[in-house]
């Protein structure tokens, strides 16, 4: 009987197409935040801030990236790595161009140079589409693991030939680096993701998400109606290679502290849109619900299981899992957990009553 709206009266057209139109919805998003801010960094240790919260966040950042392109415009990509991996290297050269600029800005400009290069790969999106441009994104991820394993000018000509990060201050407390405490680095990650999270949701909920909602449905309606096809199938490319940049380069200055080429492959191409998959399409919640569940379970299994098992067979069972629940997800529910939790804040809204 708690989760009702009854009584709570909009007065404005703005007010009833709000993000939260149920004051316990609202509640309930304030109470997490706290909840992250508050209680996780003083309470939790470094394993679960590194180990689990961290990555979590950055992950669910880059599926919001890759649910921008396929979820809300349609368009299939299996590049995300290498636009992760874009983000990291320009935010690595932007450290060596700036190294007094606040290394927050930093990440969110490396973003930029990560929808440039996604910007240009999508230009083939406006002739081909479904498998082959799921062919042709496939293509861009190789040729950038290529340029981040070959051009020696994009990791400073590192003898290892891998990204080296270095120590970044802000108000004399250590950010990036070794020096940089694990609550630290989780404050930031979490508040990146908060702000560009909220980004998101205005813009799925405004003129670009309508316009790429048209095209995912019907391409030839939405070009009849007025919308230009180029420059918004463009505009989903940019946005969410953004999105994955920023990503990356938070995977590697604020979790990793060092990576090489192998950090941005096809399998984390994969990763990502498994993420997505089982998360819900066109959904943000989604993100977070499927890379919480997908970058946790083997971490769970290793905690049902103790020392029965050994990594390799955790491994194992983790992609018989996620392989099961894709299946599953694409045959008895295509809009992931996200569309399970709405039915289920449906019931909750009529109990005790029969659905």
């Amino acid at each position: 009987m708690l989760y009702r709206e009854t009584g709570q009266f909009k007065t404005s057209y703005s007010a009833d197409q709000a993000v939260f139109p149920i004051r316990q919805d609202l509640v309930g998003i304030w109470l997490i935040l706290a909840f992250m801010f508050l209680v996780v960094p003083f309470t939790f240790n470094d394993f679960w801030l590194n180990s689990i919260m961290i990555p979590t966040l950055i992950f669910a950042l880059a599926a919001i990236g890759l649910n921008i392109l396929t979820g809300y415009a349609g368009q299939l990509s299996l590049g995300t790595g290498g636009f992760m991996g874009c983000g990291a290297y320009a935010c690595l050269k932007l450290t060596t161009f700036f190294p007094d600029l606040n290394i927050i800005i930093v990440i969110l400009m490396s973003g930029f140079f990560a929808a440039a290069v996604g910007f240009i790969f999508g230009l083939p999106s406006l002739r081909i589409k479904g498998f082959y441009l799921a062919v042709a994104t496939l293509a861009s991820q190789f040729f950038l693991e290529w340029a981040f394993g070959r051009i020696a000018w994009l990791y400073n000509y590192a003898d290892s030939g891998a990204i080296e990060v270095p120590t970044r201050r802000i108000f004399d407390i250590a950010i990036t680096g070794p020096h940089a405490s694990s609550m630290t680095r989780y404050l930031v990650v979490l508040s990146i993701v908060v702000v560009l999270t909220w980004v998101a949701s205005n813009l799925v909920r405004g003129r670009f998400g309508r316009s790429w909602m048209a095209v995912r449905d019907m391409d030839i309606a939405a070009e009849l109606i007025g919308i230009r096809l180029l420059s918004t199938k463009l505009t989903a490319f940019s946005i969410s290679s953004y999105y994955c940049g920023v990503a990356g380069a938070m995977m590697v200055f604020l979790w990793l502290g060092a990576a090489e080429v192998e950090s941005f492959d096809i399998n984390h191409s994969f990763l990502v849109l498994f993420m997505v998959i089982i998360g819900g399409l066109g959904s943000l919640l989604g993100a977070f619900l499927g890379a919480a569940f997908i970058w946790n379970l083997p971490i769970l299994l290793r905690s049902a299981f103790g020392q029965t098992i050994d990594a390799a067979s955790v491994e194992h069972i983790s992609f018989m899992v996620v392989g099961a629940l894709i299946i599953f997800f694409l045959i008895v529910e295509p809009h992931g957990f996200a569309r399970m939790w709405q039915i289920a804040k449906e019931k909750l809204r009529l109990w005790p009553f029969p659905y």
